[in-house]
């Protein structure tokens, strides 16, 4: 059988896409399916219950408009339960963190506009604040993806590594500082400050949230009764950690897709033509750029006198 046709390329990736697609929707649907038919059953029990005991008191159909309206208030992030910390959704810790929300595309969900003019802000919004923060975000990547470069470049010369080997070592040290700094060392805090969250989940919320997926289904401190201010404090940390874990989520898969085995890859689904220099370049001009930043007793090793 002879190689991959160029034309066949870009369907069979676009198959093997879909296939992920449906794998991953019937793995979801075995694991997520059972445990929703119990929390159902058990909502119907409860509610069974409840009708039982006091269903002579109510009115028929009272206690099920009173849950229908409370719980689409709770999916606009409108909640009455607990002691009010969470009653102000508007005020000027939540609005930034919901703004900070939009811009990075986060979009946890748990709050949204209410009113026409609030929709239609959101919607001009986003659309002037995204290309600006876009605009933001490649500044800064400019500026410290030089500066990230240098531990990896001062390894390849110490080590006498070859460039696509020292550009591998540098994008695994980044994934693996950002991966500890961003993801893993916050879920152990979050683990630690609130008792109802396991490890896994804060693990789950910390990637979800650094990924901009946002889900929305876990927030530190929400649904706790709070104090407002510990609340409010929270939302604070919450937006510093959004904004900067999400700058160097950005670094680190900017590293990894200038690998030359990734650009390599891309270049084989995307084009039938020979691969050009500057696509098997990849990061390497990066650390060539950090080389030159040495001093010339590091940037080279002296080399041995020939006979």
């Amino acid at each position: 059988m002879g190689p991959l046709r160029p034309w066949a390329r870009l369907p069979l990736l676009a198959a093997a896409h879909l296939l992920a697609l449906g794998m991953g929707a019937a793995m979801l649907q075995a694991l997520e399916g059972p445990p929703a038919l119990q929390l159902q059953a058990k909502l119907r029990a409860e509610l069974a219950a409840f009708q039982a005991d006091y269903g002579a008191c109510l009115p028929p159909g009272a206690l099920e408009e009173l849950l229908a309206a409370a719980l689409a208030a709770q999916l606009r992030g409108v909640s009455g339960w607990g002691n009010g910390s969470e009653a102000g959704n508007w005020d000027l810790p939540s609005a930034l963190l919901f703004t900070a929300s939009i811009l990075t595309t986060t979009g946890y969900g748990y709050t949204a506009p209410l009113s026409a003019g609030g929709k239609a802000f959101c919607v001009v919004y986003a659309a002037l604040g995204l290309p600006a923060s876009l605009a933001l975000l490649a500044a800064l990547r400019h500026c410290l993806l030089p500066l990230l470069s240098r531990p990896g470049a001062w390894v390849a010369v110490q080590w006498q590594l070859a460039p696509a080997s020292a550009a591998l070592l540098q994008a695994a040290g980044l994934g693996l500082l950002v991966a500890g700094a961003f993801v893993l060392l916050p879920a152990l805090v979050l683990w630690g400050l609130q008792g109802d969250c396991s490890l896994p989940g804060a693990i789950y919320f910390c990637f979800s949230s650094l990924s901009t997926i946002g889900l929305g289904d876990l927030l530190p401190g929400h649904g706790r009764g709070l104090h407002p201010a510990l609340y409010r404090l929270g939302q604070l940390a919450l937006l510093g950690y959004l904004l900067l874990g999400l700058l160097a989520m950005l670094l680190a898969v900017e590293t990894f897709s200038e690998l030359p085995q990734v650009r390599a890859v891309v270049k084989f689904f995307g084009s039938n033509g020979p691969l050009t220099a500057e696509d098997q370049s990849g990061i390497i001009g990066q650390e060539e750029l950090a080389l030159d930043t040495l001093p010339p007793s590091a940037a080279a090793p002296e080399q041995a006198p020939t006979c």
